[in-house]
C-alpha cells in the first residue's frame, strides 16, 4: 500500500473541505479556495477532522492515483492555511529586477528588457534589485511561474551568473587555464 498514500491528512481549524458527486475537492481556508477533480475511482473520506484518500483496488492505475491524490489534497490544503513561497536570486552583473505596477521588469542582458505581467492568484514582490518573492496559495502556479522566470537566464556554471533559486547550489566548473 502506498506510503503517502495512506496518511490521513489533517484538516486545520479555519479550513473547510466539500467533496462533491464529481470528485471535486473544494478546499476554503484564511488565504483561499481551491478545487481539484480528482479521479473518480477515489474514494475520500472525511472523519473527525481528517481526510482520508482510499483506492477501490490494488490495480496499477490506482496504486499510482493513490500518492498523487492525497498529496494534491495535502498540498490544497496547506496553501489555503499558510501559502507557498519561491524565492529567486538573479546574480550578474547588470542584472536586475524591478516591479512597477502589476508588471515585473527584468534586465537579463538582452537587447531589450523583459516585462511579464503577474499571474492572477499570484503576488510577486522585489525587495531588492537583485531578488524576487513570489507567493501564493497554489503550489503548482506558484513553481511554474518562478521556473518561467528561471528559464529566462539560467545559471551557468563557470561564473554562476543568471537567476537560481536561494536555496540551490550551482556545481561550479574549471574554466580554462593559461600556460
Amino acid at each position: 500500500m502506498s506510503r503517502i498514500g495512506k496518511k490521513p491528512i489533517e484538516i486545520p481549524a479555519g479550513v473547510e473541505v466539500k467533496v462533491s458527486e464529481a470528485n471535486v475537492v473544494e478546499v476554503k481556508g484564511p488565504k483561499g479556495t481551491l478545487s481539484q477533480a480528482i479521479d473518480s475511482g477515489m474514494k475520500i473520506k472525511i472523519e473527525e477532522g481528517e481526510l482520508v484518500v482510499e483506492r477501490p483496488n490494488d490495480s496499477k492505475k490506482y496504486r499510482a492515483l493513490h500518492g498523487l491524490s492525497r498529496s494534491l489534497v495535502a498540498n490544497m490544503v496547506e496553501g489555503v492555511t499558510n501559502g507557498y513561497t519561491k524565492q529567486l536570486e538573479i546574480v550578474g552583473t547588470g542584472y536586475r529586477a524591478t516591479k512597477q505596477g502589476n508588471k515585473l521588469n527584468l534586465t537579463l542582458g538582452f537587447s531589450h528588457p523583459l516585462e511579464l505581467e503577474d499571474p492572477e492568484g499570484l503576488e510577486v514582490e522585489v525587495p531588492n534589485n537583485n531578488s524576487i518573492i513570489i507567493r501564493g496559495i497554489d503550489k503548482q502556479k506558484v513553481g511554474a511561474y518562478a521556473a518561467k522566470i528561471r528559464s529566462f537566464r539560467e545559471p551557468e556554471p563557470y561564473k554562476g551568473k543568471g537567476i537560481k533559486y536561494v536555496d540551490e547550489h550551482i556545481r561550479r566548473k574549471v574554466g580554462k587555464t593559461g600556460k
